[in-house]
């Protein structure tokens, strides 16, 4: 009698060379960023995109070579010839068409923030284990050249032992149809840019933070948070941040040690056409002669966040962001908020 063949071995030994994207939506991340540059992946290809305007998936798949166009996302999900999803939508349908993707049998790259609360986060836990697919959320970062480096100087000691991981990300955006601007849509700071400085500060350490404490700031007319400051308490150090929506564009973060310190140069919006930099500084000479970079060769980091994420899923090995990591960020956009309104420590709650 043969010996028979589990569904996810077929699967593995079947998949195409290069992952096939279904792309829900014709969000302008996707269609400016990260479709572009997935489609110079060495491990995905573009092979779809809906809208539910037909005429706008026809007019991005023309602009962007897409074979296929689709007038509704439920009608993507049922091509058999898509292997993952790419979801770019507002962020109070992450969850929802996340859950839809997996349950049509699709890997699924999800844009930050994964979800809206912890509950909603956890609920994926159970979709993820019903159907086998990996969900993964798309902090690009950490596919990137400079992160990488950063955790490896880390782990060597470069700065002794991490002490503060403080950093800035501001835009300028008041437009009130932006989704980042509407409340309904999961707009505001924190949600949009905050997180990434809490991601970065966790990935940095390497553990939870152990309580929370914030000021926010509203829009009057919009509603949402477009200012925010937090200082988070690690056993061990302390990461402090401020993000906003109507400040200057800028963004830098460092991580300071006993002994040293990194900055990474533009550390969110990597440039995809120049090389990029990383500085160390291991004297403390506050005129700066004793710091030396590390240059990263020309990257798009979101074509290596598409090639990180289709290996995970053609070798079936853990993404780069997993669910435990996007509940624990959660936990602590929470907190944030939950401080804001009471004006004292919170502890995230994962």
């Amino acid at each position: 009698m043969g010996s028979l063949v589990s569904a996810s071995t077929l699967y593995h030994a079947t998949m195409p060379e290069k992952l096939r994207f279904g792309i829900l939506s014709t969000a302008n991340i996707g269609i400016k960023k990260v479709i572009p540059a997935m489609q110079h992946g060495e491990r995905t290809t573009v092979t779809a995109i809906a809208s539910r305007d037909l005429a706008k998936a026809r007019e991005a798949a023309a602009a962007l070579g897409i074979p296929k166009a689709y007038g509704s996302y439920e009608e993507l999900l049922t091509d058999p010839e898509i292997d993952a999803i790419y979801n770019p939508l507002p962020n109070q349908l992450h969850a929802p068409w996340t859950a839809k993707a997996a349950a049509a049998g699709k890997h699924v790259l999800c844009e930050k923030p994964l979800t809206m609360t912890v509950a909603e986060a956890k609920t994926l836990l159970e979709v993820r284990a019903r159907t086998g697919v990996k969900i993964c959320e798309a902090f690009m970062i950490r596919s990137f050249h400079q992160w990488l480096r950063l955790r490896a100087l880390l782990d060597a000691g470069t700065i002794g032992d991490l002490l503060a991981v403080t950093g800035v990300f501001s835009y300028f955006n008041v437009n009130p149809q932006n989704i980042r601007n509407r409340v309904e849509t999961g707009g505001g700071g924190v949600y949009d840019i905050g997180c990434y400085l809490i991601h970065a500060s966790r990935y940095a350490f390497g553990h939870e933070p152990q309580r929370v404490v914030a000021l926010l700031e509203r829009d009057p007319k919009l509603g949402t948070d477009r200012l925010a400051s937090a200082l988070l308490d690690f056993a061990g150090g302390h990461a402090t941040f401020i993000c906003s929506t109507q400040m200057i564009p800028y963004q830098k973060v460092n991580f300071l040690g006993s002994r040293g310190r990194i900055e990474i140069e533009i550390p969110f919006n990597a440039p995809p056409d120049r090389p990029t930099r990383l500085l160390i500084d291991a004297t403390g000479d506050l005129s700066g002669s004793g710091i030396r970079e590390e240059t990263f060769p020309t990257g798009d980091q979101y074509t290596l966040q598409g090639d990180a994420f289709a290996k995970a899923a053609q070798q079936d090995v853990e993404v780069p962001v997993p669910l435990e990591d996007s509940i624990g960020n959660m936990a602590v956009i929470e907190a944030i908020f939950r401080s804001a309104e009471s004006g004292g420590w919170e502890t995230p709650r994962r």
